[in-house]
């Protein structure tokens, strides 16, 4: 694993947490599960820029779908 991979899984994992945490205060299913998966997939992707890619749209699906 580089450092670059490092560090991107690192401040998806906390943008991860902050979903996490939100979601849960708030009762969204939407950012809990994607703050679950934030924490989670760069434990299983050891490539770069899917890694970016992932999390990068992982990011933004709270914003684009509301429940």
């Amino acid at each position: 694993m580089s450092i670059a991979a490092i560090l991107w899984s690192v401040l998806f994992g906390s943008i991860g947490l902050g979903y996490f945490m939100y979601g849960r205060k708030q009762k969204a299913t939407v950012p809990l599960v994607c703050g679950l998966l934030l924490m989670v997939y760069p434990y299983v992707i050891a490539n770069t820029i899917a890694l970016v890619v992932i999390g990068v749209v992982l990011s933004a699906v709270p914003y684009f779908v509301r429940r």
